[in-house]
């Protein structure tokens, strides 16, 4: 961590977590908590929750949560240094210069070397390309219609036919074999040492949303293969978290971002006045992309090829985009394959008909997936049906779904299907759980399924009695008599136990500084879902009974752990073992000794109990 814990909390509590919310989500009051919308995925109905005493957020239907930190997080895609900054410039804290610890030192310094190789491989591509032995690739370029403008402002450059010629030119530049191969510039070779990863390529510099260079992709001049490279994920390119064109598409002001296939679709598109273009770098679209997308718009356009595999990933990006609460349509091409052909053939007038013109992307869904089904016969259509059903499931907005419903009636009612029939068959799959056509068989052995089951008892006792400490705080004592923070086997809870128990000692148990210590997005999730959701036991002796389920879940469990791992050899380790199954097996005979009270009228919390 870069600033000292207690200038963290600092920064933490001068930022009330419903005034900062609530500059991004319009939030009703609901008892002592804050209802709203949640911004994190597409929702009809409130189920996201703003907590003033907790100082924390949660949302019952996607689980994202945290504190400030998280929040900022989140919704701005920043770092957690970065959302600390943001935080005390707007609450007047002053920070001072980072207590850099000497691994963050080295790692921010090896960070900015990086970005300059990058920076100077990019000038250097962009030189070759203007050069004689690139003029092959100039053709290429100029030959697929791109301006000298366009070439200039995307950074398009040419690797030449020498596999070691970047690397002479970086290393007379006095960096470091240990440096460069960090760079994903570089093949590394036991015997023949380094060589350049790129050669006789057309280079597509790929910048983040700060125009700064952090990796590259390369077209083969030729029949080489693979046809396109990218850049391998380094310290300072993730592929999950970046878009190609984004740098430039953010400023474009347009209601919306276009969702392309490839480098040369998003150049086109831009050199064409669509400034809005952006791609995903070499992988399929992710969530991670999808949080980006959404702190620009609510809404994309789908715009991948016309062929097999654009309409797959079409529909594989159109739930993503729709958890992270982006509305999405697709738009169609065909005649012609992709932007670039279309544009060339049609001209940007009627390419920009074609974007007004895209479809929902929840019909398009449903179009495609006639095509699976032999719609001649009746098992034809009642299994297109079914699957029609399933996908209505998945809209949580009834007057959507009803909506949705009338559409399909009305384009497919000369099969017989009505809206009665359709409602009830949704409601049907609904009753059975997950619909037959999306079950996948379980592969599990009756030995692994009975291991899952065990370990996930485990990891819910943990988690009950973690939630019970931060929401009644007075059962403390009564729990360090039975279980301390080593007991806890799952080492994401064993983790939040020790902070717990320390907090507990210091006479404050603050959940939100807690979160202070976990900067990982799943971390994060999987601890604030510790505070959050309902349990209810009314009587002392339910009460009571959860309570001593709870603990000698935990105590069997992590003597279980310790038997393990122990150390045959180890006589006094043994004892120690034998002694504590003696005491297990006391706590199990006197289980009724083990009882605790909650506070009357108070809700127990717990998920999935």
């Amino acid at each position: 961590m870069w600033y000292q814990e207690d200038l963290i909390e600092e920064v933490r509590a001068r930022n009330d977590i419903v005034d900062l919310v609530s500059q991004y989500v319009k939030l009703k009051r609901a008892g002592s908590s804050y209802v709203g919308l949640c911004p994190f995925h597409n929702e009809k109905s409130p189920s996201f929750n703003v907590s003033p005493a907790k100082q924390m957020y949660y949302c019952f239907g996607c689980g994202a949560g945290g504190n400030v930190f998280n929040f900022v997080m989140q919704y701005e895609n920043y770092t957690f240094l970065e959302a600390v900054q943001y935080l005390a410039e707007r609450s007047g804290v002053t920070l001072p210069e980072p207590e850099d610890s000497p691994e963050a030192r080295r790692a921010s310094e090896k960070k900015q070397v990086l970005l300059e190789i990058n920076k100077l491989a990019a000038g250097y591509f962009y030189y070759q390309l203007k050069r004689e032995n690139g003029r092959n690739a100039l053709e290429y370029l100029t030959g697929r219609g791109l301006t000298d403008e366009t070439i200039r402002r995307f950074g398009l450059g040419y690797s030449d036919k020498y596999s070691d010629d970047l690397y002479r030119y970086l290393k007379s530049k006095n960096y470091s074999d240990e440096i460069l191969k960090d760079s994903g510039l570089f093949v590394v070779d036991d015997r023949r040492g380094l060589s350049d990863k790129f050669w006789n390529r057309v280079i597509f510099p790929i910048m983040d949303v700060n125009s700064r260079v952090i990796g590259f992709g390369g077209r083969v001049m030729g029949d080489g293969k693979p046809k396109y490279l990218n850049s391998p994920e380094t310290m300072i390119f993730d592929k999950s978290r970046n878009l190609y064109g984004l740098h430039a598409a953010r400023t474009s002001r347009k209601k919306n971002l276009i969702l392309c296939e490839g480098y040369m679709d998003v150049i086109t598109m831009h050199q064409a006045g669509f400034t809005n273009a952006v791609a995903s770098l070499g992988t399929a679209f992710t969530s991670g992309h999808a949080s980006l997308v959404r702190r620009y718009t609510e809404e994309a356009l789908l715009l991948y090829d016309s062929d097999e595999a654009g309409v797959k990933a079409a529909l594989r990006a159109i739930p993503i985009l729709s958890e992270a609460g982006i509305a999405s349509r697709v738009v169609h091409l065909e005649p012609y394959k992709d932007p670039d052909e279309f544009i060339k053939a049609c001209g940007p007038e009627a390419f920009e008909e074609r974007l007004e013109q895209a479809e929902d992307s929840f019909l398009f869904r449903i179009h495609v997936a006639e095509r699976e089904f032999p719609m001649e016969t009746p098992q034809g259509q009642n299994r297109f049906f079914d699957r029609c059903a399933s996908y209505l499931i998945g809209l949580s907005d009834e007057l959507e779904r009803s909506l949705y419903i009338e559409a399909i009636v009305r384009e497919y009612g000369r099969y017989g299907i009505t809206s009665d029939g359709l409602k009830k068959r949704v409601g049907v799959l609904a009753m059975k759980g997950t619909p037959a056509e999306n079950r996948t068989e379980a592969r599990n052995t009756a030995r692994e399924i009975s291991k899952t089951k065990k370990m996930d008892a485990s990891d819910m006792s943990q988690k009950l009695l973690l939630t019970w400490l931060v929401n009644y705080p007075d059962i403390f004592p009564e729990v360090k008599k039975y279980v301390q923070p080593e007991d806890f086997t799952t080492p994401l809870y064993r983790e939040a136990a020790e902070m717990l128990y320390e907090q507990e000692k210091a006479g404050e148990i603050n959940p939100a500084r807690l979160l202070n210590h976990f900067q990982d997005s799943e971390e994060q999730k999987k601890v604030t879902a510790l505070f959050h959701a309902d349990i209810h036991l009314q009587t002392e002796e339910e009460q009571s009974r959860a309570f001593a389920d709870t603990i000698i879940k935990i105590r069997t469990e992590s003597l279980a752990k310790k038997n393990r791992e122990q150390d045959p050899a180890d006589m006094q380790q043994m004892q120690d073992l034998i002694q504590e199954q003696k005491e297990l097996e006391a706590l199990v005979k006197n289980r009724q000794n083990l009882k605790v009270r909650f506070t009357p009228g108070q809700t127990m919390q717990q998920e999935g109990w």
